[in-house]
């Protein structure tokens, strides 16, 4: 996969199939997607294209609400690493600023997709909407290619257990702790990369060594306060391990999710990491809270954590 950051510099692409969107979580419906447009591309001879923009448009069109405590499934590396294995040939991140929100969605299309890609097919979610405003959707998208001459498709509404699949859905599974409900509408696992640190000392203190994890961006949203079981690729080697979600209680934000400590422990590790980044995919929370108060019950719950962990990962 070809990532560009603009349109400027691409050179030709070959019958581009385009789709675009935030794209956050990369999700069961995302993919299906993706799919589509990679299936179209080697159909036709062409190249699959996903444009997504950055920073998120909410951040900049609502800085001072909602946008301040807007949060994100994937951090932007995250969310390229994922795309890196979906077939993509090409990911365009266009800068998002007040003066490109102020484009209308015919010069969306006009200006960029057509002028700039020579667009063969667009394909969109279900109730997409793009341009100032957000007033073009798939009705325009339909008139509009007969004018400039390409294909549109609309993807149907994906659903598990007849509930939607949407990023909403899956951040307030996250938020909730239910891991695995999420895991189950992404169609991967929730992940964190980050580079590692000192961890805190009362973790070492009961034998629970730990290394914190450096959060990218503050808008990554973490999981609620527990301990959950994780999967740890580092260095190209894999581990056991279980992640320690905790708050020290003087935390005053209105946002406290943006503040929480995340720590890693290893099973049966006595080596070093740090430095290096660590890619992290959570697999269930094993514990909805984490007492540090007492180093007995800390103890103990860590200990039945651990097994937990090796029950639950092979």
């Amino acid at each position: 996969m070809k990532v560009h950051y603009g349109f400027d510099g691409i050179g030709e692409i070959t019958n581009p199939v385009v789709t675009t969107g935030s794209f956050d979580g990369v999700h069961l419906g995302h993919k299906v997607i993706i799919n589509r447009i990679n299936e179209i591309a080697q159909s036709i001879g062409g190249e699959s294209v996903l444009i997504t923009f950055y920073p998120h448009p909410r951040k900049v069109l609502y800085p001072e609400t909602a946008g301040k405590n807007l949060m994100f499934i994937l951090s932007q590396r995250e969310k390229i690493e994922l795309l890196s294995k979906t077939g993509l040939d090409h990911l365009i991140i266009v800068k998002f600023t007040l003066e490109f929100s102020k484009i209308s969605s015919v010069q969306f299309i006009r200006d960029y997709l057509i002028s700039k890609l020579n667009a063969r097919y667009i394909v969109v979610g279900f109730n997409h909407h793009f341009g100032h405003n957000r007033e073009g959707d798939y009705e325009e998208l339909k008139k509009l290619s007969s004018e400039y001459n390409f294909m549109v498709e609309e993807i149907p509404e994906q659903d598990i257990q007849q509930e939607t699949v949407s990023s909403t859905t899956i951040r307030k599974a996250l938020l909730e702790g239910k891991i695995q409900r999420a895991n189950a509408y992404l169609d991967h696992y929730y992940m964190i990369i980050g580079a590692l640190g000192k961890g805190s000392h009362f973790f070492g203190e009961v034998g629970f060594p730990t290394l914190t994890v450096q959060i990218e961006e503050a808008g990554k949203l973490i999981p609620p306060e527990g301990i959950y079981a994780v999967s740890l690729e580092w260095n190209k080697s894999s581990y056991r391990a279980m992640v320690i979600i905790w708050s020290n209680g003087d935390n005053t934000d209105l946002n406290p999710v943006l503040t929480r400590n995340v720590e890693l422990h290893i099973l049966n590790f006595d080596g070093m990491l740090h430095s290096s980044d660590a890619y992290i995919y959570f697999h269930k929370q094993i514990a909805d809270r984490i007492d540090i108060s007492d180093n007995r019950l800390l103890f103990q719950q860590l200990t039945q954590a651990a097994k937990q962990v090796d029950e639950l990962i092979y």
